[in-house]
């Protein structure tokens, strides 16, 4: 099947890197915040709060009826966790996923963090979804497939032990926070659409400690590991240029607020 995908120009991938760049300063932001005893409904306050300042509009609130501007996802939750009254605790691990809409184009991105101290393989699961990201952007080259995105995060993800989630993908993004093409993160190389110059996608691999099935909890959007295992999350808004791959959702460095001893924020 033939999808169609909005490649962008010069001057809206410049447009993006200005929405990506509010996106992942945020994140920075909420995640030098994160520590023991932090709600995920204040977390949630802080984002929507700074995007507004930012002249940016919170993607996800009312998105098909999503009740907030943030994802926090705790320790089994994949992905879509509604922000509440919930305490985070120490050993605790969250995904944060965050949008923005800013002069006409989306941003999006995501971070698993611990809060305080974690076990090792909360460690190792999230430095593998972060890793899997990485080996996915390597593959975003010119006259390559969409697959071979999904393969190499595949391939990372279990070479470490763990889990590909598959009932949630990657996707393009632009004037729509969801465009296509869909990005699975798993499956074979060499299938799908070609990449070409101009093409914008959010690569977001999801994984698990255990089992990569799911249940979608009662509240329709939180999304669970079934046998309750840890899950991890990470994302960037990418683009690819004349000069290869490129992040657009990257804060500002020289404005991001750190942890003590921390040499430098999550990207």
């Amino acid at each position: 099947m033939v999808v169609a995908i909005n490649y962008k120009t010069d001057e809206e991938r410049a447009a993006m890197r200005r929405s990506g760049r509010i996106v992942g300063q945020i994140l920075a932001e909420l995640r030098a915040l994160i520590k023991p005893g932090i709600t995920t409904r204040e977390l949630d306050a802080y984002a929507e709060s700074r995007a507004r300042a930012m002249g940016a509009e919170p993607a996800f609130k009312g998105y098909r009826n999503y009740p907030a501007s943030l994802c926090a996802s705790v320790n089994e939750v994949i992905i879509h966790g509604i922000p509440s009254n919930r305490v985070l605790r120490e050993g605790d691990i969250v995904g944060l996923d965050f949008g923005v809409l800013f002069e006409g184009f989306y941003g999006d991105a995501a971070v698993t963090c611990p809060v305080g101290r974690v076990d090792e393989k909360a460690e190792a699961l999230i430095a593998a979804s972060e890793a899997a990201f990485f080996e996915g952007l390597e593959r975003l080259r010119d006259g390559g497939r969409i697959s071979d995105i999904s393969h190499a995060i595949q391939s990372c993800v279990e070479t470490r032990g763990f889990s590909v989630i598959r009932d949630f993908v990657g996707h393009g993004i632009g004037r729509a926070l969801h465009e296509e093409p869909q990005i699975p993160n798993f499956g074979a190389p060499g299938r799908g659409p070609i990449i070409r110059k101009g093409l914008t996608l959010a690569i977001e691999p999801m994984i698990a400690a255990g089992r990569p099935e799911v249940e979608i909890l009662s509240d329709g959007w939180t999304a669970c590991t079934r046998d309750r295992s840890l899950a991890s999350h990470f994302e960037h808004t990418v683009a690819l240029t004349e000069n290869g791959p490129e992040i657009l959702s990257l804060p500002d460095l020289t404005d991001v607020p750190r942890k003590p001893g921390e040499e430098k924020p999550y990207a």
